[in-house]
C-alpha cells in the first residue's frame, strides 16, 4: 500500500550564531570542529524525515538533542540555516509570511508544554478563540467549540475559567483549542511532561482515543521512551542535532543502529513492544487451538498462555489467515526475564 507522505524535510540545519548561513556557502557542510571553533550551536544537523498521513510520528531525545528546534523548523516557526521542508508537497522554504500565517490558522494545529490559556476567557472562550482570529462568526465558532469541548470530555466546564479546573483539564482545553481549527497536522511538544503520573497516564489514553476518532497525522515531541511506545507508530531519535535512527518502537528495540539507540531502549521491557509477529516460527498446521493477532504485544498474551499446556502454540494470523506460529514457552520467557532471549 503507498502511503502519502503529508510532511517531510531533507537536510535540514538549524546553527545559531552570528552569519550561520555563511557557513553553508558553496554547498559546504560544516563539520563538528567547525561549529565548535566559531562559537556556532548546531540545534538541528542534517535532519531528513518523512511524516506519512494518518500516523503518530514521535521525536525524541534527550534534553539540549534538538527534537523542539526541529519541530519548530517544520512549521517555520523558526527559520532553518539549510535545507528543505515540505508541506503537502510545498516547499514551505518559499511561503512568505502571509501564506504561513494562513497555513498555521488553517492546516496547524499546536500543543505545547505550557497550556498558555487566556485566564479571562472561559474554556468555551479559550477553545473558540482561534476560530475567532480567523474570522468565524459567533455563532458557528462556538458551535464547533462546543462540539471539541464535548470529544476531550469537558462538557459541562464550558463556562469555567481555566483557575478552576485541574492540570489535566487545563491540558484537554489546550488540545481542544489546537482541534477546533480542524487542523491537517498536530503538532505536541511535550504536552503532558508537566502532569502528574496519574494524571499523564489518563491523558496519554485520552490522546490514543482522539485518534482512534480523529486519524489525524501527528509531530509529537517527548523524552519519554515508555510514553512514546505506548504513542508512536514511528520513533525519530535524535542526539546533539542528529536523527540517529528512525523505526517502530519494536525495530528501535530490536534492531538499535549505534549503542546510543541500544542504550536508550535497554531499560524497556521487550515484552511490552516486541509483536507476536517478530518472534513467531514457520506455520506447521492450518489450524491452531488458539490465534493471536501478528501485531499483538507478547504481555498482552502473557494470561493466556499461562493457561495453555506446555508445548502449546498459537496461531499468529493476519487479515485473517495463519501466517506463523508463537509457542507458550516464547511468550512467558520474554515477559519473565525481560526479553532477552529474544
Amino acid at each position: 500500500m503507498t502511503r502519502t507522505v503529508k510532511l517531510s524535510c531533507r537536510n535540514v540545519w538549524k546553527v545559531f550564531g552570528e552569519d550561520a548561513g555563511q557557513l553553508f556557502e558553496g554547498g559546504k557542510v560544516p563539520s563538528a570542529e567547525t561549529l565548535d571553533a566559531g562559537g556556532y550551536i548546531g540545534a538541528v544537523r542534517g535532519a531528513t524525515l518523512n511524516v506519512y498521513e494518518g500516523e503518530i510520528f514521535i521525536i525524541m531525545g534527550l534534553s539540549g538533542s534538538g527534537k523542539s528546534t526541529l519541530v519548530r523548523c517544520l512549521t517555520r516557526l523558526i527559520n532553518p540555516t539549510m535545507g528543505e521542508v515540505l508541506f503537502d508537497a510545498q516547499d514551505l522554504m518559499q511561503a512568505n509570511s502571509r501564506e504561513l500565517i494562513e497555513m498555521r490558522r488553517h492546516k496547524m494545529g499546536m500543543v505545547f508544554q505550557h497550556f498558555a490559556l487566556l485566564p479571562h476567557r472561559t474554556v468555551l472562550g479559550n477553545v473558540a478563540f482561534p476560530l475567532e482570529i480567523q474570522g468565524v462568526d459567533k455563532r458557528n465558532r462556538e458551535e464547533r467549540a462546543l462540539k471539541v469541548i464535548d470529544l476531550v470530555g469537558l462538557a459541562g466546564r464550558e463556562n469555567y475559567y481555566p483557575r478552576e479546573l485541574s492540570g489535566g483539564q487545563q491540558q484537554r482545553v489546550g488540545i481542544a483549542r489546537s482541534l477546533a481549527v480542524e487542523p491537517d497536522v498536530w503538532f505536541l511538544d511535550e504536552p503532558f511532561s508537566a502532569l502528574d503520573p496519574l494524571i499523564r497516564r489518563e491523558m496519554q489514553g485520552e490522546f490514543i482515543r482522539l485518534q482512534n476518532v480523529l486519524h489525524k497525522t501527528i509531530v509529537f515531541i517527548t523524552h519519554d521512551f515508555d510514553e512514546a511506545i505506548r504513542l508512536a507508530d514511528r520513533i525519530a531519535i535524535m542526539k546533539d542535532g542528529e536523527i540517529i535512527q528512525i523505526g517502530s518502537p519494536e525495530e528501535l528495540v530490536l534492531a538499535p543502529a549505534t549503542d546510543y539507540v541500544r542504550e536508550f531502549t535497554q531499560a524497556i521491557p521487550r515484552a511490552k513492544v516486541v509483536s507476536a509477529g517478530a518472534v513467531m516460527s514457520p506455520a506447521a498446521s492450518a489450524d491452531y487451538g488458539q490465534k493471536v493477532d501478528r501485531k499483538a504485544r507478547l504481555g498482552s498474551l502473557l494470561a493466556r498462555a499461562a493457561d495453555m499446556e506446555k508445548g502449546a502454540t498459537f496461531g499468529v494470523v493476519e487479515n485473517g489467515a495463519i501466517v506463523g506460529e508463537l509457542s507458550r514457552e516464547t511468550v512467558i520467557n520474554a515477559v519473565a526475564d525481560g526479553g532477552e532471549e529474544l
